[in-house]
C-alpha cells in the first residue's frame, strides 16, 4: 500500500531525495550499490553542513534521512533493489520545542479586530484572522477551504484532507462564523472568478500561503503588536488559550488535528505564567 503524503511534504521529500542522489553521483556510487556504510557517511556529512553559518538542526537532518529511507523502501517495493541499505540507519533524536511566540488574549483580540472596513479585502482578511484564531487550523488547510466546507449557521467548518490526509470537523466561534458570513455575502462575490476556493486573492485567484502570511503581518502591524507573529502563531495561541480556559487536552488534540497526543502536550508546558502566579501567591518567599 502506497503512503499518501500531503502535497508540501511530498515536495520536500522529492527535494531531499534529489540532494541525496546528487551526493551519490558526486561520490561515483551507483544507486543499486549503496551500502549502509555509505549512508552513515552521508549522515555524517549532513552534520558538517553549514547554512548561513549554522549547522542543520537535528529535525532537519532527520527529515532528510527520512526522505532517503522512503526512497529505498520504494525501490525495494518496486523490486528495483533486493535489499534496503537504509533499514538499520538510525535517525537522530529530536527535541520537541516549545512555541516561541504566544499571543496574549488581548493581543489576539486587537489583531482580529483590526480590519474594521467593509471593502471586499477587509471583509476577507477579518474572516481569515477570525478563522485562524477560532480553529487553530494550519495555513495550508485554510487556503484549501471551499465555500461548501463552511456552515456559518451551524458554526462548523470541515477540513478536508488535512495533515496526514485526514478529514475533521471543527467548530467556529460566533465571531468567526459572523465574519465569514459577511465575507461570503459582500466580499467574495466581488473577488470571485472561477476559482473554487473560499478565500481568494485580490484578483480572484488562489490565495497562497505566503500571501496569507503577509496579510497576518500587515494586520499585526496595524494592531501595534510588537511580536513576530505568523499564521502558526495563531495555532499555538489558540491551543494555549483553550488550555488556560479549561479545555481538555484531548479536545485540543482533536481541534488541531494532531496525530499524537505528545504533540499537543507541548502546550501544557507553556503555562509557566500560571505557575508564577501560584508561586507569588502561595510560596512563603514569593510574596
Amino acid at each position: 500500500m502506497e503512503t499518501r503524503y500531503a502535497e508540501r511534504t511530498a515536495e520536500h521529500y522529492v527535494a531531499d531525495a534529489r540532494t541525496f542522489l546528487d551526493w551519490v553521483t558526486a561520490k561515483g556510487i551507483a544507486l543499486r550499490d549503496v551500502r549502509p556504510q555509505d549512508l552513515q557517511r552521508y549522515q555524517g556529512e549532513l552534520y558538517a553542513v553549514r547554512r548561513k553559518g549554522q549547522p542543520y538542526a537535528s529535525s532537519t537532518i532527520q527529515t532528510k534521512l527520512v526522505a532517503v529511507k522512503t526512497l529505498f523502501r520504494f525501490l525495494v517495493r518496486r523490486q528495483a533493489m533486493l535489499m534496503d541499505p537504509s533499514a538499520q540507519l538510525e535517525l537522530p533524536r529530536t527535541e520537541k520545542r516549545l512555541p516561541r511566540v504566544i499571543l496574549t488574549e488581548g493581543e489576539a483580540r486587537r489583531i482580529v479586530d483590526a480590519p474594521k472596513g467593509h471593502s471586499p479585502l477587509e471583509l476577507r482578511d477579518r474572516a481569515i484572522l477570525e478563522t485562524l484564531y477560532a480553529t487553530g487550523m494550519r495555513v495550508g488547510e485554510l487556503v484549501r477551504l471551499k465555500p461548501d466546507d463552511v456552515d456559518t449557521e451551524g458554526r462548523l467548518v470541515r477540513i478536508v484532507e488535512g495533515k496526514g490526509r485526514k478529514d475533521r470537523n471543527v467548530p467556529l466561534t460566533t465571531a468567526a462564523a459572523r465574519a465569514t458570513s459577511r465575507y461570503l455575502a459582500a466580499g467574495r462575490p466581488a473577488l470571485v472568478r472561477r476559482e473554487p476556493w473560499l478565500f481568494l486573492g485580490k484578483r480572484g485567484g488562489l490565495l497562497h500561503r505566503a500571501q496569507v502570511g503577509d496579510i497576518v503581518k500587515a494586520w499585526v502591524q496595524k494592531a501595534r503588536v510588537k511580536k513576530n507573529v505568523s499564521c502558526h502563531t495563531f495555532r499555538h495561541s489558540t491551543a494555549t488559550h483553550l488550555l488556560r480556559g479549561g479545555a481538555d487536552i484531548r479536545q485540543i488534540q482533536a481541534l488541531l488535528g494532531h496525530g499524537s497526543l505528545s504533540t499537543t502536550e507541548r502546550y501544557t508546558h507553556v503555562e509557566v505564567s500560571d505557575l508564577k502566579r501560584v508561586i507569588e501567591r502561595a510560596h512563603p518567599r514569593g510574596r
